[in-house]
């Protein structure tokens, strides 16, 4: 499991375990996984050149530490101070290393004791402001960002300009290519929109003792753990029936596509209800028709219709996928265990928030809709959100930009449909669902085009690899 923590936390952890170290050991710790980023990235130190911005916190003291190990590697380290007092014992080990202090040459006048800037640098290195930061960056900071325009940035910790504990942006921040953090990754690095500019993730262990993290990200491990199997002894009812309600003649697709994303084998049958029956029953001859049925799933391409047939699901009383047309139908909690799998749009239909601003903070309207219908909520995006009542939150990390196509959330209810009936919990089944949707993408598109029936079809791939050897070797993969 990737676990995101708060601030707060992580303050906690780190000062819990100073107090059994020596004096600046945890910095140096920091230090040294941050200089190691740094060479991995360069894929050397010496006579490389790089420019280290340096804020107050503990932040800058980190950078100035790793710049002293990158100067006695051989690198040529500089350092722009963009605070009046910087960390001292940091900034007198990088001046003893040889390091040097410059102002970049769009900023005017130079302090006593600092050069102008030489050559360009190879990398920088953002200590700007550390986890406690503020959204938003100084405009010292901007200009000092804006003379390396177009030099790959490493930044400590988090980028520095985001919200941490949100994943949310409010003005100027660092994109970076690379994110070296330190302990526990922080809710900014999983949560969209923060985390596209983290770049790729790096996590230093620096031996904190943490607490059960708010955020999570299942891992392909965990998602092997959670996959139902069938026992020896087990026949297509114990393995769960799951009932389709999706499709119009308007919209025959959908229902197709609903049916797909469940006939992945994870139940033992799948029951279609709807007008596209003669046509499903071709395309899938091992469906069946109405009955009873461990889970529902409705309202995918349903129409005008999708609220009779949310209301004929909800009799059952058994637990529902609520998608697409029939989430319109949804004014409070349903009385059964239901996922409501809304994008930004659709979430914005229901609550009457901006869709900007669902995009801009997902992480908050997400809990909020999850608390208000009393239901777990996936809020589909490049990141994906599974959020409980309870202010749990999943993130998904797999898939790519190439899933963004026309019928892949039908398949993603029928699949998170079939994982609610063969027997896991709400939220599990959400997570899942979406952890093998994005990684049966990834696999089916190879890189390029796919359309959301190859998504379906790779779904018993992803499985076989994920229960037949243990992850699959899926931990190494860019997901």
């Amino acid at each position: 499991m990737r676990s995101a923590h708060t601030v707060e936390q992580v303050r906690a952890a780190e000062a819990a375990l100073l107090a059994e170290l020596p004096e600046g050991a945890l910095m140096q710790r920091a230090a040294a996984g941050l200089a190691y980023a740094v060479i991995d990235l360069l894929g050397s130190a010496y006579g490389r050149r790089v420019r280290l911005l340096v804020g107050s916190g503990d932040n800058g003291g980190d950078a100035l530490y790793a710049g002293a190990l990158l100067a006695r590697r051989g690198a040529a380290v500089d350092a722009v101070l963009l605070a009046e007092r910087v960390h001292e014992a940091g900034l007198v080990a990088f001046r003893a290393a040889g390091g040097r202090l410059v102002c970049p040459t769009t900023r005017s006048g130079a302090s006593s004791g600092t050069r102008r800037e030489g050559r360009r640098p190879e990398v920088v290195v953002d200590g700007i402001v550390g986890i406690g930061g503020r959204p938003g960056l100084r405009p010292d900071a901007v200009e000092a960002l804006a003379a390396c325009a177009g030099v790959p940035v490493v930044a400590v910790d988090v980028p520095s300009g985001v919200d941490v504990d949100t994943g949310e942006l409010d003005g100027p921040h660092v994109e970076a290519a690379v994110t070296v953090t330190f302990g526990t990754h922080k809710v900014a690095h999983l949560v969209d929109p923060a985390s596209r500019a983290c770049g790729a993730v790096h996590l230093v262990d620096i031996g904190l003792d943490l607490p059960e993290a708010p955020v999570e990200a299942l891992q392909a491990a965990d998602v092997a753990r959670l996959i139902p199997r069938p026992d020896p002894d087990a026949h297509k009812y114990t393995r769960g029936v799951v009932g389709i309600r999706a499709g119009s003649a308007a919209y025959p697709g959908a229902g197709l596509l609903s049916v797909a994303g469940a006939s992945t084998g994870l139940c033992g049958m799948v029951r279609y209800v709807g007008e596209v029956a003669d046509r499903v029953r071709e395309a899938h001859p091992e469906v069946v028709g109405e009955g009873r049925v461990q889970a529902w799933v409705v309202g995918s391409g349903g129409g005008e219709r999708a609220g009779d047939a949310l209301a004929a699901a909800r009799q059952d009383g058994v637990p529902l996928v609520v998608d697409a047309d029939a989430l319109a139908h949804v004014d409070g909690p349903l009385g059964v265990p239901a996922i409501l799998t809304p994008h930004a749009g659709e979430l914005a239909a229901m609550t009457g928030a901006d869709r900007a601003a669902i995009e801009a903070a997902p992480l908050e309207h997400a809990r909020r809709a999850a608390e208000r219908y009393d239901a777990v909520v996936l809020l589909k995006g490049r990141h994906t959100l599974v959020a409980t009542p309870a202010g749990r939150v999943r993130v998904t990390t797999t898939g790519l930009p190439w899933l963004a196509t026309a019928g892949a959330g039908d398949v993603l209810g029928g699949l998170i449909g079939a994982l609610l009936a063969a027997g896991l919990t709400p939220y599990d089944a959400a997570s899942v669902g979406s952890w093998l949707h994005g990684a049966a993408a990834t696999l089916a598109s190879g890189g390029g085009p796919l359309v959301a029936g190859d998504v379906a079809r790779w779904v018993p791939h992803v499985v076989r690899d994920l229960i037949g050897a243990g992850s699959g070797g899926w931990e190494n993969r860019p997901l």
